[in-house]
């Protein structure tokens, strides 16, 4: 009986380490047309290695942020959401939105551990399939959540050209809805 109970446990181990999935983070990819390519879930640093870097620090230091609105999203608590951010280091739109969005969130000293960075192919595919969960067809797509559930996007673009500014009207768009409730 003691022998059974033992092979039971050896085979149940195995089982839950198999199931286990392995997530690789800061996976790079070489590709024939774009050459070195992020794809799957990134952290921020990895923007600062080539030849990322180079584009990212370029449109950073660049982009001036529109200080009223920066002062709006400070009191309309950008820090109590979540941020899921689809990129693709190949595409000239994430290029120019996502160093801008970085340099408002750094300002605004939002905790970035709340913030996921997903990188996708030009098919808009990552290794792990999270742009099927949130229906992904351009980059960059900025989607900003409250207690797990989504409650606004930008995507490709700002609306109004200014992230800071499509980031206040979500906000205030959310922050308002508890009113008409």
């Amino acid at each position: 009986m003691k022998k059974i109970s033992i092979l039971l446990g050896i085979i149940a181990l195995t089982t839950i380490n198999s199931c286990a999935e392995r997530v690789i983070v800061n996976r790079e990819v070489e590709s024939k047309n774009d050459g070195k390519m992020l794809l799957g879930t990134q952290t921020l640093d990895q923007f600062q290695k080539e030849p990322f870097k180079t584009w990212f620090d370029e449109e950073y230091n660049r982009y001036q942020i529109d200080q009223s609105s920066l002062a709006e999203l400070k009191k309309e608590k950008l820090n109590s959401y979540s941020l899921v951010v689809f990129v693709g280091s190949w595409c000239e739109d994430s290029h120019r939105e996502f160093p801008r969005l970085i340099k408002i969130l750094e300002t605004l000293k939002y905790n970035t551990e709340k913030m996921q960075i997903i990188a996708v192919n030009r098919k808009k595919e990552s290794p792990a399939g999270e742009e099927g969960l949130y229906n992904i067809t351009l980059v960059p797509t900025i989607i900003v959540k409250k207690y797990g559930k989504e409650i606004g996007r930008i995507t490709e673009m700002p609306e109004t050209g200014y992230l800071e500014r499509d980031l206040l009207n979500i906000l205030k768009k959310d922050n308002n809805s508890g009113l008409f409730k």
